[in-house]
């Protein structure tokens, strides 16, 4: 492609990522990444600090980025699982959610983004129903706020072990929730499909009507390797599935899919985080120079 990545896609980074908390201080790193202006969308989550909320919020106002509000720390951190057959359980799930939005609201996002919970293969019916309940609950409060929810599609055997899952049930879920909700959409992420034993081509064409976020990264499938699993490392990983070619190859099949829009461009952001000792500077510079090329290729 001849014209910048920005003209079709709102190119974003998700901050907890990019630079992670343990290294990173949070209003630092926020500052940072609102100053580059290769970024159009930041990602966050929730920020337990009430003076640090208002001075992120603050900056994302200041800096004319679209804002997205990522819920998933929220559960992974306290393992609580929306699709839980335990009523009581399933409920403190929801209960995060739904704080979800409304500090997602204060922050300047337009939604949520969350993930499902694990499952059994013996009571996969029974979570699939419980999971329609909670995104159902959550989706018709998001919806008084004029606000969206997206379910992120994780894999489902490997590392998160989440219930969506495959491409195939992620569209039957996404079509189960339109039926009643409209502000209901998908987040699929290019670091997910080796995860999930899936091509980009089958993964978009699969959940076309129903994808409104992208992420891109990418992931060690190799068992026994370093960094296996649901780790977002850096392109150009050892033993990594994702580099330049796997992501012209996801650019390509989403221009022919029709995502490439200039009037409301979809958010497009870097899952890729460092790992161990690396620089988290270098792996967002690093993404960029894959990104670019990956886009020339186009």
């Amino acid at each position: 492609m001849q014209e910048p990545i920005q003209t079709y896609f709102q190119v974003g980074t998700i901050q907890w990522m990019s630079h992670p908390p343990v290294h990173y201080p949070l209003l630092q790193s926020v500052k940072q990444l609102c100053c580059d202006a290769y970024f159009d969308a930041l990602e966050v989550t929730q920020i337990a600090d009430d003076e640090e909320r208002r001075q992120v919020k603050e900056m994302l106002a200041q800096s004319h980025m679209k804002v997205c509000y990522g819920a998933q720390p929220r559960l992974l951190g306290k393992k609580l699982n929306p699709n839980h057959l335990e009523e009581e359980e399933r409920k403190k799930a929801e209960a995060t959610l739904l704080e979800a939005v409304d500090e997602a609201e204060y922050l300047g996002a337009k939604g949520i983004a969350f993930l499902a919970g694990k499952w059994q293969e013996e009571t996969k019916e029974q979570a699939y129903a419980q999971l329609l309940k909670t995104t159902r609950n959550v989706c018709r409060y998001a919806a008084s706020k004029g606000m969206m929810v997206e379910l992120e599609v994780f894999d489902y055997d490997m590392d998160k072990a989440a219930l969506i899952g495959p491409a195939p049930l992620a569209a039957r879920f996404a079509a189960d929730m339109r039926m009643s909700c409209s502000n209901f959409g998908l987040l699929v992420d290019l670091s997910h499909f080796p995860t999930t034993y899936e091509t980009s081509r089958f993964v978009i064409q699969t959940l076309r009507p129903y994808i409104t976020h992208f992420h891109i990264g990418n992931a060690v499938v190799k068992e026994g390797c370093e960094a296996y699993g649901d780790q977002h490392p850096r392109f150009g990983f050892p033993n990594s599935a994702n580099d330049t070619a796997e992501l012209a190859d996801f650019f390509r099949v989403l221009k022919e899919e029709g995502f490439f829009c200039r009037e409301n461009p979809y958010v497009l952001s870097f899952e890729v985080k460092p790992w161990g000792g690396e620089d988290g500077d270098i792996v967002l510079a690093n993404t960029k120079r894959v990104v670019n090329r990956a886009w020339a290729m186009v």
